[in-house]
């Protein structure tokens, strides 16, 4: 009897044991996913796309879609890039590949040396620090502050990349004397004294060149109104050559003006309110083939008092089923901030923000009809829920410009 007492003691102790290390092997896989054992290792940077485009890469640059392969990699806490971390999801992540975004602004001047050309990457479990050539892409010129300044006045090239400058054209004439921002996004600079034609304005660095296809200082291109030597300005608003009023002004310029107007007042045919021109060439015929979102109208603008309701209107003729809005003081978010300006400064609006029930046209005849012209009205309306105390704003060199 007591043997098959130990026996059975024998097989329950068996079982017991295998249930117990079955309960292990099943706690081990319902583990997180996102930890890992061993430090995390890198080895090799690949194209973040397709095959065959997802080859092994020897350089990258900023703003890109990246994969990092390696081993350990799940439970990534951050990643850097020459110690600027990059965004990513962890959940997209395996054991072997990591999905990042290098970031859009690397300031590659302010990298301390130890940390250029690397890649930090930190996890849950230790990290490592890859070497690896992190470089700056060609710079890429987004815009002129004002495109129409007099010599003597500041201005700014904005756009990205702007590191390691060995040339600046501006008009067709070499800038020496200029700053390039911290974060690569601006080089401030003063109109040279010498410049007396239309040119555009070129940046290069180590790594590239970028041109405007438009061209400063150019008051005949695609000009429908700058109230001087193309003057289609009708009615509406006040004209003045003041410079004590606006300073930095070319010649005559309009100045819309509103006051005491009431929320969700749309009368924008009085009290100087609008400009309204004659029949003007937007774009020639021979160009209506063109692609719409190669164009854009372009105005200098001055504000001296904060501007923080209401909205400038913009149509072609009398035809309101297009319309592009300009409110600079209403943020991307929705939100408002008082808006002024420091001088004239360019404004682009793409043709494409010109719209109908939210859409932009199909096409430049769409848009300006089978002759490519027409008049341009600028009209101030109150489409807030607060009253408008005092709007003032100068504007001039109303223009439409091919940008590429």
């Amino acid at each position: 009897m007591k043997k098959l007492l130990n026996k059975a003691n024998s097989h329950l102790l068996l079982v017991l044991l295998a249930t117990l290390f079955f309960i292990q092997q099943g706690c081990k896989k319902e583990q997180s996913p996102s930890t890992s054992n061993g430090l995390p290792v890198i080895t090799s940077i690949r194209n973040y796309v397709a095959s065959p485009g997802d080859s092994v890469l020897t350089s990258v640059g900023t703003g890109k879609w990246i994969v990092i392969s390696g081993s350990n990699l799940r439970g990534a806490l951050q990643i850097y890039f020459n110690g600027v971390k990059g965004s990513f999801n962890d959940a997209w992540f395996s054991d072997t590949s990591a999905i990042v975004l290098i970031p859009e602004v690397i300031a590659f001047p302010l990298v301390e040396e130890s940390q250029l050309n690397t890649i930090r990457y930190v996890t849950n479990h230790g990290e490592t620090t890859f070497s690896f050539p992190i470089v700056a892409p060609a710079p890429t010129i987004s815009g002129i502050s004002n495109e129409s300044a007099n010599p003597g006045d500041s201005v700014k090239i904005n756009g990205f990349n702007f590191f390691f400058i060995e040339h600046i054209r501006y008009a067709g004439i070499e800038i020496t004397d200029f700053k390039a921002s911290s974060d690569g996004t601006s080089i401030s600079m003063m109109v040279p004294a010498s410049v007396s034609t239309a040119g555009p304005v070129m940046v290069t660095t180590k790594s590239g060149a970028d041109t405007t296809f438009y061209h400063v200082h150019d008051y005949v291109t695609g000009v429908l109104n700058n109230y001087d030597e193309i003057n289609n300005f009708s009615w509406g608003s006040d004209v003045s050559n003041s410079s004590a009023d606006f300073p930095g002004n070319n010649g005559n310029y309009g100045i819309m003006r509103a006051s005491n107007v009431p929320a969700g007042n749309g009368e924008w045919w009085g009290g100087g309110r609008s400009i309204n021109t004659n029949d003007a060439q937007w774009v020639a015929v021979s160009h209506l083939q063109d692609t719409l979102s190669t164009y854009a109208l372009k105005f200098e603008v001055a504000v001296k008092k904060p501007w923080l309701n209401g909205t400038i209107q913009i149509v072609r003729d009398q035809n309101w089923d297009y319309m592009a809005l300009y409110r600079p003081w209403r943020n991307a978010n929705g939100s408002a901030t008082a808006f002024k300006t420091d001088g004239w400064q360019t404004v682009t609006i793409p043709l494409t923000n010109f719209l109908k029930a939210s859409l932009p046209a199909s096409t430049l005849t769409e848009l300006l009809g089978s002759e490519g012209k027409g008049a341009i009205k600028f009209m101030f309306v109150n489409d807030g829920s607060d009253i408008v105390s005092n709007f003032e704003a100068a504007v001039d060199n109303i223009r439409i410009v091919k940008i590429r």
